[in-house]
């Protein structure tokens, strides 16, 4: 599928990819002008608002990537659980769902996004296993990551979206607003 031609959106258009790093999910995004800001504003929030502990936060979405078999998503969210400090177990352990040698958080918050990803719920017994971690608000927040790169993951592989073309943020920052695909 071919990008839009960003010169034809309408100037605060252009600027939502722009500051985003001109990545290529936002540019494609804009195949829906009306939506794009507000699914945006959305994967801002996730990012920037979100009460899990960063490398948590990261952990689930390089797992929905891998399950989605969304290589842009894991390619991007691979590098920002780096940068948050996700150890490198944990980043293998999310390509496969196997919580072996992951801290108790870790793997309540894998076991739980493959059971979001699964059943598209959480029993009883998965929330009690949680909020021995996890405050109410982060389960919350957790639910609303995984269902929001859920939707980019659709998103990514409907479009074929890849990384070709696109320059790389510099080393060690994350790119404003970005949700790779966010």
């Amino acid at each position: 599928m071919e990008y839009p031609d960003l010169s034809a959106l309408p100037p605060e258009l252009q600027d939502e990819v722009t500051a985003r790093g001109s990545l290529n999910v936002f540019r494609m995004m804009m195949h829906s002008p009306a939506l794009a800001p507000g699914v945006l504003a959305l994967g801002d929030a996730v990012l920037r608002r979100n009460s899990l502990p960063d490398p948590l936060r990261e952990l689930a979405i390089v797992r929905v990537g891998h399950a989605y078999r969304a290589a842009y998503e894991v390619h991007h969210h691979e590098n920002i659980a780096r940068l948050v400090g996700l150890g490198e177990e944990a980043i293998a352990a999310a390509a496969t769902g196997l919580p072996n040698n992951l801290s108790a958080p870790e793997a309540a918050v894998l076991t739980a996004t493959d059971r979001l990803l699964a059943r598209h719920s959480l029993d009883d017994a998965a929330r009690k296993d949680l909020l021995a971690f996890l405050t109410v608000n982060q389960l919350a927040d957790l639910v609303v990551t995984v269902g929001f790169y859920q939707l980019v993951c659709d998103f990514l592989n409907t479009f074929e979206v890849t990384t070709a073309g696109e320059a790389p943020p510099p080393y060690g920052e994350v790119p404003p607003g970005s949700d790779e695909g966010r």
